[in-house]
């Protein structure tokens, strides 16, 4: 059986494998990453996405900025979830908050008229993410106000949550200027192409069932 990507390979071995490695390397591949390889798969794309489909069962994903493949199942089940490299939160709060997230960044798509076919990404103060989280959990936690202050909200939640966003590529911080003295509010984070992949809305319904079944644990 010979598929596409077969005679890709042999004429174009080096940039096939290149792509291949990216794609695992990573959960999400960005346009910026390396520009030439990412036309190249855009180029190829129904061959890449045979191949992941046919010999992996994995779906290819790609939009004008990113691309991932996707992974339905866990087929090695020795491997608990704990012990998978993969992006999750154990904390409802810490759960909590990506959703809040995922809800300011679609408000701030729309306020400014954004899409992910805009050649800049968007970009915002931390300040502006604390005030929206902290008065969306008030709102969700009605009762406990004094425990979703703004600086338990920043210091309790933002202050773990934050550094896996960053690591797992879904935000980056921009520095500031040497010679400019940022305050933690004034913070510039640029919110990266694989937000786009998750759908805000539907998670945040999600919120009053995860309010009764997750345990709280040091939130």
């Amino acid at each position: 059986m010979e598929i596409a990507l077969t005679n890709l390979l042999k004429r174009h071995g080096d940039r096939v494998q290149k792509v291949l490695n990216i794609l695992i390397e990573s959960p999400y591949f960005y346009a910026v990453d390396d520009h030439d390889s990412f036309l190249y798969l855009r180029r190829h794309r129904a061959d890449f996405v045979e191949f992941f489909k046919l010999f992996y069962g994995w779906a290819l994903l790609i939009d004008s900025k990113c691309a991932r493949v996707y992974k339905a199942e866990w087929h090695n089940t020795a491997i608990t979830p704990a012990n998978r490299s993969l992006f999750s939160f154990s904390k409802r709060d810490d759960c909590l908050a990506f959703m809040i997230l995922l809800e300011f960044f679609e408000q701030q798509l729309e306020e400014n008229g954004m899409t992910v076919e805009d050649k800049q990404n968007l970009r915002f103060h931390f300040g502006d993410l604390l005030d929206y989280s902290q008065k969306r959990f008030v709102e969700i936690f009605p009762d406990k106000h004094e425990d979703y202050s703004q600086d338990k909200v920043r210091d309790k939640i933002w202050k773990s949550v934050m550094p896996e966003l960053e690591k797992h590529r879904f935000l980056t911080k921009i520095k500031p200027p040497e010679d400019l003295q940022a305050t933690t509010a004034e913070l510039i984070f640029e919110a990266m192409p694989a937000l786009y992949h998750y759908n805000g809305a539907a998670l945040s319904r999600t919120i009053p069932e995860m309010m009764h079944s997750i345990e709280v644990k040091d939130v």
